[in-house]
Protein backbone atom coordinates (compact mmCIF):
# COMPACT_ATOMS: atom_id res chain seq x y z
CA UNK A 1 0.00 0.00 0.00
CA UNK A 2 1.43 3.28 -1.25
CA UNK A 3 2.11 5.92 1.69
CA UNK A 4 0.72 8.77 1.29
CA UNK A 5 3.43 11.76 2.28
CA UNK A 6 3.54 13.54 5.81
CA UNK A 7 1.57 17.03 5.49
CA UNK A 8 3.04 19.58 7.50
CA UNK A 9 1.51 20.88 10.79
CA UNK A 10 -0.72 24.14 9.89
CA UNK A 11 -1.86 26.17 12.64
CA UNK A 12 -4.57 28.98 12.36
CA UNK A 13 -2.99 31.90 14.62
CA UNK A 14 -5.82 34.18 15.70
CA UNK A 15 -5.95 38.12 16.97
CA UNK A 16 -5.46 38.27 20.57
CA UNK A 17 -7.48 40.80 22.55
CA UNK A 18 -6.03 44.42 22.72
CA UNK A 19 -5.30 45.86 26.34
CA UNK A 20 -8.89 47.00 28.25
CA UNK A 21 -10.89 45.09 25.11
CA UNK A 22 -12.35 42.61 27.69
CA UNK A 23 -13.13 45.57 29.85
CA UNK A 24 -15.26 47.08 27.37
CA UNK A 25 -17.10 43.60 26.49
CA UNK A 26 -18.06 43.44 30.37
CA UNK A 27 -19.53 47.02 30.68
CA UNK A 28 -21.56 46.16 27.67
CA UNK A 29 -22.92 43.20 28.47
CA UNK A 30 -23.66 45.17 31.94
CA UNK A 31 -25.23 47.94 30.26
CA UNK A 32 -27.35 45.72 28.31
CA UNK A 33 -28.36 43.54 30.95
CA UNK A 34 -29.74 46.65 32.67
CA UNK A 35 -31.01 47.79 29.50
CA UNK A 36 -33.12 44.70 30.17
CA UNK A 37 -33.71 44.82 33.73
CA UNK A 38 -35.81 47.95 32.89
CA UNK A 39 -37.56 46.75 29.83
CA UNK A 40 -39.22 43.97 32.40
CA UNK A 41 -40.12 46.49 34.65
CA UNK A 42 -41.74 48.62 32.23
CA UNK A 43 -43.61 45.57 30.67
CA UNK A 44 -44.58 44.42 33.93
CA UNK A 45 -45.93 47.98 35.02
CA UNK A 46 -47.13 48.71 31.69
CA UNK A 47 -50.77 47.29 32.27
CA UNK A 48 -50.94 50.28 35.52
CA UNK A 49 -49.95 52.69 33.48
CA UNK A 50 -52.16 52.35 30.46
CA UNK A 51 -55.13 51.79 32.71
CA UNK A 52 -54.39 55.22 34.62
CA UNK A 53 -53.57 56.63 31.45
CA UNK A 54 -57.10 55.50 30.17
CA UNK A 55 -58.79 56.79 33.04
CA UNK A 56 -57.35 60.04 33.53
CA UNK A 57 -56.11 61.02 29.83
CA UNK A 58 -58.12 59.45 27.19
CA UNK A 59 -61.54 60.31 27.88
CA UNK A 60 -64.07 60.11 25.43
CA UNK A 61 -65.89 63.71 24.53
CA UNK A 62 -68.52 64.80 26.88
CA UNK A 63 -67.52 62.71 30.00
CA UNK A 64 -67.61 63.74 32.96
CA UNK A 65 -66.63 62.34 36.80
CA UNK A 66 -68.84 62.53 39.00
CA UNK A 67 -66.31 62.80 41.83
CA UNK A 68 -63.67 65.09 42.16
CA UNK A 69 -60.13 63.90 41.21
CA UNK A 70 -57.36 64.07 44.28
CA UNK A 71 -54.35 65.24 42.49
CA UNK A 72 -51.40 64.65 43.46
CA UNK A 73 -52.84 61.45 44.57
CA UNK A 74 -52.26 60.82 48.45
CA UNK A 75 -50.83 57.18 49.86
CA UNK A 76 -51.61 55.29 52.47
CA UNK A 77 -50.27 57.13 55.45
CA UNK A 78 -48.38 54.68 57.73
CA UNK A 79 -50.71 54.99 60.74
CA UNK A 80 -51.44 52.61 63.66
CA UNK A 81 -55.67 51.55 63.27
CA UNK A 82 -57.52 49.45 65.72
CA UNK A 83 -59.98 46.85 64.97
CA UNK A 84 -63.32 45.95 66.77
CA UNK A 85 -61.55 43.73 68.84
CA UNK A 86 -59.13 45.55 69.88
CA UNK A 87 -55.98 44.26 67.92
CA UNK A 88 -53.78 46.97 66.29
CA UNK A 89 -53.99 47.05 62.63
CA UNK A 90 -51.56 49.00 60.38
CA UNK A 91 -53.55 51.26 58.17
CA UNK A 92 -51.53 50.72 55.07
CA UNK A 93 -53.20 46.86 55.49
CA UNK A 94 -56.02 48.19 53.27
CA UNK A 95 -53.81 48.00 50.24
CA UNK A 96 -54.59 45.69 47.37
CA UNK A 97 -58.23 46.49 47.17
CA UNK A 98 -60.18 49.54 46.12
CA UNK A 99 -61.91 51.21 49.05
CA UNK A 100 -64.96 53.15 49.81
CA UNK A 101 -64.07 55.35 53.00
CA UNK A 102 -66.60 56.84 55.58
CA UNK A 103 -65.16 58.71 57.71
CA UNK A 104 -67.59 59.25 61.63
CA UNK A 105 -67.25 59.02 65.16
CA UNK A 106 -68.70 55.81 67.05
CA UNK A 107 -71.90 57.40 67.49
CA UNK A 108 -72.86 57.42 63.77
CA UNK A 109 -75.64 59.76 63.36
CA UNK A 110 -77.93 59.95 60.41
CA UNK A 111 -75.63 60.98 57.77
CA UNK A 112 -73.18 58.12 58.86
CA UNK A 113 -75.87 55.56 59.35
CA UNK A 114 -76.70 56.80 55.43
CA UNK A 115 -73.18 56.67 54.50
CA UNK A 116 -72.86 52.98 55.52
CA UNK A 117 -75.89 51.47 53.99
CA UNK A 118 -74.71 53.40 50.71
CA UNK A 119 -70.99 51.70 50.77
CA UNK A 120 -72.90 48.90 51.51
CA UNK A 121 -75.56 48.95 48.60
CA UNK A 122 -73.20 50.32 45.75
CA UNK A 123 -71.00 47.18 47.02
CA UNK A 124 -73.80 44.93 46.52
CA UNK A 125 -75.03 46.36 43.05
CA UNK A 126 -71.24 45.72 41.40
CA UNK A 127 -71.91 41.54 41.32
CA UNK A 128 -69.22 39.59 40.15
CA UNK A 129 -66.68 42.83 40.96
CA UNK A 130 -67.96 43.35 44.28
CA UNK A 131 -64.79 41.25 45.21
CA UNK A 132 -62.80 43.99 44.29
CA UNK A 133 -64.13 46.59 46.56
CA UNK A 134 -64.21 47.54 50.34
CA UNK A 135 -66.72 49.07 52.08
CA UNK A 136 -64.51 50.67 54.62
CA UNK A 137 -65.85 52.83 57.84
CA UNK A 138 -62.77 55.24 60.00
CA UNK A 139 -63.79 55.58 63.26
CA UNK A 140 -62.86 58.86 64.75
CA UNK A 141 -62.83 57.71 68.50
CA UNK A 142 -62.89 54.59 70.58
CA UNK A 143 -66.33 54.60 72.58
CA UNK A 144 -67.82 51.37 72.12
CA UNK A 145 -70.36 50.16 68.98
CA UNK A 146 -73.81 49.93 69.47
CA UNK A 147 -74.64 46.25 68.76
CA UNK A 148 -77.67 47.31 66.28
CA UNK A 149 -74.34 49.39 64.74
CA UNK A 150 -71.97 46.67 64.94
CA UNK A 151 -73.98 44.14 63.66
CA UNK A 152 -75.36 45.96 60.34
CA UNK A 153 -71.47 46.43 59.70
CA UNK A 154 -70.68 43.24 60.31
CA UNK A 155 -69.01 42.54 56.48
CA UNK A 156 -67.59 46.11 56.66
CA UNK A 157 -63.79 46.79 57.49
CA UNK A 158 -64.54 48.60 60.93
CA UNK A 159 -61.05 50.58 61.81
CA UNK A 160 -60.18 53.45 64.50
CA UNK A 161 -57.83 56.01 63.84
CA UNK A 162 -56.85 59.27 65.59
CA UNK A 163 -59.25 61.86 63.65
CA UNK A 164 -56.12 64.50 63.96
CA UNK A 165 -53.73 61.93 62.28
CA UNK A 166 -56.49 61.18 59.54
CA UNK A 167 -57.23 64.73 58.80
CA UNK A 168 -53.32 64.69 57.45
CA UNK A 169 -54.65 62.27 54.59
CA UNK A 170 -57.94 62.75 53.98
CA UNK A 171 -59.45 66.20 53.13
CA UNK A 172 -62.81 67.69 52.85
CA UNK A 173 -63.50 69.97 49.98
CA UNK A 174 -63.98 73.69 51.25
CA UNK A 175 -66.63 73.77 53.79
CA UNK A 176 -67.35 71.17 54.72
CA UNK A 177 -66.27 68.64 56.89
CA UNK A 178 -64.30 65.19 57.20
CA UNK A 179 -67.54 63.09 57.54
CA UNK A 180 -69.55 64.45 54.96
CA UNK A 181 -67.68 62.96 52.11
CA UNK A 182 -67.51 59.48 50.29
CA UNK A 183 -63.57 58.49 49.45
CA UNK A 184 -61.86 56.37 47.03
CA UNK A 185 -58.58 55.03 47.67
CA UNK A 186 -56.83 52.61 44.56
CA UNK A 187 -55.45 49.34 45.08
CA UNK A 188 -51.97 50.76 45.04
CA UNK A 189 -52.93 52.65 48.34
CA UNK A 190 -53.39 56.25 46.73
CA UNK A 191 -56.24 58.52 48.18
CA UNK A 192 -57.56 59.26 44.46
CA UNK A 193 -61.66 61.10 44.09
CA UNK A 194 -63.84 62.04 46.77
CA UNK A 195 -67.55 62.28 46.11
CA UNK A 196 -69.56 65.39 47.15
CA UNK A 197 -71.30 66.12 50.66
CA UNK A 198 -75.35 64.25 49.86
CA UNK A 199 -74.12 62.86 46.61
CA UNK A 200 -75.98 60.87 44.36
CA UNK A 201 -75.52 57.07 45.14
CA UNK A 202 -76.05 56.50 40.89
CA UNK A 203 -73.81 59.03 39.96
CA UNK A 204 -71.51 57.14 42.87
CA UNK A 205 -72.00 53.58 40.91
CA UNK A 206 -70.83 54.77 37.55
CA UNK A 207 -67.62 56.13 38.84
CA UNK A 208 -67.29 53.15 40.40
CA UNK A 209 -67.77 50.93 37.28
CA UNK A 210 -65.37 53.22 35.25
CA UNK A 211 -63.00 52.42 38.40
CA UNK A 212 -63.20 48.90 38.00
CA UNK A 213 -63.75 48.58 34.21
CA UNK A 214 -59.90 51.08 33.61
CA UNK A 215 -58.26 49.04 36.01
CA UNK A 216 -59.51 45.90 34.83
CA UNK A 217 -56.22 44.94 33.23
CA UNK A 218 -54.13 44.34 36.44
CA UNK A 219 -56.46 44.83 39.41
CA UNK A 220 -57.89 41.56 40.56
CA UNK A 221 -59.93 40.31 43.08
CA UNK A 222 -59.03 39.78 46.97
CA UNK A 223 -56.17 40.70 49.22
CA UNK A 224 -53.13 38.56 50.13
CA UNK A 225 -54.01 36.82 53.29
CA UNK A 226 -51.21 38.35 55.19
CA UNK A 227 -52.24 41.59 54.25
CA UNK A 228 -55.95 41.30 54.90
CA UNK A 229 -57.29 43.47 57.47
CA UNK A 230 -60.25 42.69 59.90
CA UNK A 231 -63.33 43.09 59.65
CA UNK A 232 -66.04 44.38 62.63
CA UNK A 233 -68.13 41.22 63.95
Amino acid sequence: MAQTPDEPLTLTVHSLPTPGQEGSFDAAKTRAGRWKMIALLLVSASPVIASYFTYYVVRPEGRRNYGELINPQKPLPPLAAVDVQGRSVPLTSLKDQWLLISVADSACDDACQQHLYVQRQLRETLGKEKDRLDWVWLRTDARPLAEPLKAATATATVLQVDAQALAGWLQPSPGQRLQDHLYVVDPIGNWMMRFPANADPKQIKRDLDRLLRASAFWDKPGRLPDAAPAVSG
